[in-house]
C-alpha cells in the first residue's frame, strides 16, 4: 500500500515538472534542445577583408533571428546592392551559423560618367571606384556606351583569344561601333557586325612580322582590309 502511494506521488511530481517546463520556461527548453535556434555567428568570405567586413556589417541584422525564418528576398536584395559581387552562396550551419560565400566580379575597364569614375565589371554593372584597390592596369572606355554592348565585345575578344592585356583604350561611337587602341598605339577600327571574324583576322595580322609597323587596321567596310603604316 505504501509503495503504491509512493508511485502515485512520483507521477504527480513528474507531471507537475513537465507542465512547468512546457509553460513557464518554454523558451529555455526550446533553446536547450535547439527547437528554435537563433543565428549567433555570421561568416563572410570570398572578397578582400574590407569588403567582407562591409557585407558582414550589412547582414548583422540577422543575428538572434531564427535560422529557420530568414527573409531570403531581403538578404538577396541587400547583396545585390553591391555591384562588385558577381555571385554568392548562402549556407546554414545548424544550429546557429550563417556562411555567406561571395564571388567578386572581374574588373574589365574604367570609364567616366557624369564626371565620376567607374569600373565596368564582367557582370555588366558600373562599380564605384572607391571599392577597387588597384585600377591602374585597366583599359579606359570613352564614349556613351552601353554595358550590354561592351560585355558582348569582351565575349568576342575572349572567344578570338585576343590579347586583352595589351589593350589600352576602347572607343564607342553613336553608330554602335567600337575602336580598340593597343598599348603599342596601334588603332583597330572594328566593324559594327562580324566582330569574331574581324578579331580573328586582326590576331593573324598583328602576329605577322610583315605588319609590325602597322599604325591603323581598318575593317569597317565589308570585305575590305585597310592597313596604314607608321
Amino acid at each position: 500500500m505504501l509503495q503504491s502511494i509512493g508511485k502515485k506521488y512520483k507521477y504527480y511530481f513528474f507531471g507537475f515538472l513537465f507542465i512547468l517546463l512546457s509553460t513557464v520556461n518554454n523558451t529555455e527548453l526550446q533553446n536547450s534542445f535547439n527547437l528554435n535556434p537563433k543565428i549567433k555567428v555570421i561568416e563572410v568570405f570570398g572578397l578582400h577583408k574590407d569588403l567582407n567586413d562591409k557585407i558582414k556589417n550589412k547582414m548583422a541584422y540577422l543575428k538572434d533571428r531564427s535560422i529557420y525564418k530568414i527573409d531570403e528576398n531581403k538578404m538577396i536584395n541587400n547583396l545585390q546592392e553591391y555591384a562588385f559581387i558577381e555571385n554568392y552562396k548562402v549556407s546554414k550551419v545548424y544550429p546557429s551559423k550563417l556562411i555567406i560565400e561571395l564571388i567578386e566580379t572581374e574588373y574589365l575597364a574604367k570609364t567616366i560618367l557624369n564626371n565620376k569614375k567607374y569600373i565596368v565589371g564582367s557582370n555588366g554593372k558600373l562599380i564605384d571606384i572607391k571599392h577597387i584597390r588597384d585600377e591602374s592596369e585597366l583599359p579606359n572606355i570613352f564614349g556613351n556606351f552601353s554595358s550590354k554592348s561592351f560585355i558582348k565585345l569582351i565575349e568576342k575578344i575572349n572567344y578570338a583569344k585576343f590579347d586583352y592585356s595589351e589593350i589600352n583604350n576602347f572607343y564607342y561611337f553613336p553608330n554602335l561601333r567600337w575602336d580598340i587602341e593597343m598599348k603599342n598605339n596601334l588603332l583597330i577600327k572594328l566593324p559594327r557586325n562580324n566582330l569574331e571574324s574581324s578579331l580573328n583576322k586582326i590576331n593573324k595580322i598583328i602576329k605577322d612580322s610583315k605588319f609590325s609597323n602597322a599604325r591603323i587596321i581598318d575593317l569597317r567596310l565589308p570585305g575590305q582590309l585597310i592597313i596604314l603604316n607608321k
